[in-house]
């Protein structure tokens, strides 16, 4: 018999990520690119829509334009009424009002998921409390929800930021988190404030996403049987790294993890010695990028293919609003 690869299931694409993905080829389906000017794209997209290069490289060729900032997208193209798509990591309130004031045709496609935890910190500064936020500083996700409240935002990333917070013990104190951190991470930022801060309290539900979760139940469970593990991602997407670092704890020193965009980045020597290989994915990655991974290892002698389920997703999000019926 020979080399063995195992799939991770659940991998790739959350229903998040595919809304968001879903919003923009409806918009570039069903735009009348007879009615703009010319050089005027169908689609602007403020930064890129899900961290993935190859997702936005596929947009882009299909007629998106993505943009860093608003300021990027011309007048001529607001007053033609061209849809600009905030990406699902989501955007602050000055972000919006910008939108709003240069009269900007928004399509929101922030995932649920992380627009419930924008709503979490809005009640909570209504209800007096100091917000902790357990996130990557500069991550999008992040700079949209610190922005919400900014001066009632303190983002921490690890435990021994924990130390540079001061609460007076009458303070109303509160964490929540970035949606796509592990789980082990938070856990030991959590132990932090509530060793520094007794009183904290945590939010009614967890505000690491399903996706997130079943990802690295999953490639945990794979990394325990592999002597190696490949997860496919790009080096931007916070969740595909967690599940780098996952499946690295859990290979317990029989191997490592290795985090490719695809399968070009792929070295053999990585598998030298090794009978097992994992695979998984992040949850912005699509599906043949992983088959490139798989065809890639078959020369290599890895020609026996295998799964291991942790759970099935039937999550499902449906688009926004003004584009369902364009869907149909």
């Amino acid at each position: 018999m020979g080399n063995r690869i195992v799939l991770a299931d659940p991998r790739g694409f959350c229903a998040g990520v595919d809304r968001a993905i879903q919003t923009v080829e409806t918009i570039l389906r069903t735009s009348d690119g007879s009615a703009l000017p010319e050089g005027v794209p169908p689609v602007y997209v403020r930064r890129q829509i899900v961290h993935n290069r190859h997702v936005v490289g596929d947009l882009a060729a299909q007629g998106a334009v993505f943009v860093e900032e608003l300021d990027e997208i011309p007048d001529s193209a607001v007053e033609h009424g061209v849809p600009v798509v905030f990406s699902a990591h989501g955007v602050s309130p000055a972000i919006q009002k910008e939108a709003r004031r240069r009269g900007m045709h928004v399509v929101d496609a922030t995932c649920p998921l992380v627009s419930k935890v924008h709503r979490e910190v809005l009640r909570y500064v209504r209800e007096g409390y100091e917000i902790v936020y357990i996130g990557h500083r500069g991550h999008d996700e992040a700079v949209g929800v610190v922005g919400e409240s900014p001066e009632h935002v303190h983002l921490v990333e690890h435990a021994d930021d924990v130390a540079a917070l001061d609460f007076r013990p009458d303070t109303k104190l509160v964490y929540l988190s970035q949606t796509t951190l592990s789980i082990d991470e938070t856990r030991t930022v959590i132990e932090a404030l509530k060793t520094r801060f007794p009183w904290i309290i945590e939010p009614p539900s967890s505000d690491i996403c399903y996706a997130t979760q079943n990802r690295q139940t999953a490639v945990k469970s794979v990394a325990e049987q592999s002597d190696c593990v490949v997860v496919v991602g790009s080096a931007n997407s916070s969740n595909s790294v967690r599940l780098m670092e996952v499946a690295e704890q859990a290979l317990a020193g029989r191997g490592h993890a290795h985090r490719v965009d695809d399968a070009g980045e792929l070295d053999p020597a990585w598998f030298d010695g090794a009978g097992t290989v994992g695979v998984t994915s992040g949850a912005s990655v699509p599906e043949e990028l992983v088959s490139g991974v798989v065809d890639a290892l078959r020369p290599l002698g890895y020609d026996e293919v295998s799964y291991v389920t942790t759970t099935k997703e039937r999550m499902h999000f449906v688009l926004p609003a003004e584009l369902r019926k364009a869907s149909r």
